[in-house]
């Protein structure tokens, strides 16, 4: 199953009843195994798992990469993934945190503790992160579904390095991190879109990316306004291509004014 399904249902429009057919977000649950027992359970879009499952346990501090990996199994059900890894001590912690949200994520990250800023040159305008987001919209296959992209800058120019989608606007960051370990895709000094709001735990997963630059075409929160600026990551909200808020790190955006 991919990120869709067709189905069929009925659409009222100008007082007249048809039945239409078309793509419907997929969702489904998802069970992760680490070492044989059970870390996690994921409401997510039931395709693209492995990447899911390594950029998990990487934006969790459970792993430091690949090599740490030995082996991903997704079950032919696409209900379960079992990872195995390479050190046989692993023990789930038994503290999580239920996440902000529809259907909500989990993290067992510790926000509250100390974390060193952020330091990079990577400077971008407005008009390229509003082409950015536009661009990484313009990509999405189905509705309902969250986006999620790396990108560069450099010498006046921007462009889209991955793009990522799920139901779940935290999956989708995972899921990005996970393609872009997956494939050798380095994320420090790089520029995270989303389509989702950016909660303090998304803002959290962009900082061990070593992104200094976080975009959502939404909000972000208040925590994650408070942590971007602890951290001196540029957040950036409500990026259409003409207009734009910068929430904190405000040195990043080059703006000209007329």
């Amino acid at each position: 199953m991919g990120v869709s399904r067709e189905l069929t249902y009925q659409r009222y429009e100008s007082g007249r009843l048809a039945s239409v057919t078309a793509p419907v977000a997929a969702e489904a649950l998802v069970r992760l195994h680490v070492n044989g027992r059970e870390l996690a359970m994921l409401m997510c879009s039931p395709y693209q798992l492995d990447w899911l499952a390594l950029g998990f346990l990487r934006s969790e501090g459970f792993i430091d990469g690949p090599a740490d990996v030995r082996r991903i199994v997704i079950c032919p059900s696409n209900a379960c993934v079992e990872v195995w890894l390479r050190r046989a001590d692993f023990e789930p912690p038994t503290q999580r945190v239920i996440t902000s949200g529809c259907g909500g994520g989990i993290t067992f990250a510790d926000l509250t503790a100390e974390a060193q800023p952020l330091a990079s040159d990577v400077v971008v305008s407005p008009q390229q992160l509003g082409r950015l987001m536009f661009a990484m919209q313009q990509t999405q296959r189905t509705r309902g579904v969250h986006t999620a992209a790396l990108a560069e800058v450099g010498g006046g120019e921007e462009r889209l390095l991955a793009v990522v989608e799920d139901v779940g606007r935290h999956n989708a960051i995972d899921k990005l991190w996970g393609c872009c370990l997956s494939q050798g895709i380095e994320t420090r000094d790089r520029i995270v879109l989303s389509t989702g709001r950016i909660s303090s735990e998304m803002l959290n997963k962009v900082a061990r990316m070593g992104a200094p630059v976080a975009v959502t075409r939404t909000s972000p929160t208040t925590l994650s306004v408070a942590l971007a600026q602890a951290w001196n990551v540029t957040l950036v909200g409500y990026t259409r291509r003409d207009s734009l808020n910068v929430y904190s790190g405000e040195a990043r955006v080059l703006v000209e004014l007329e």
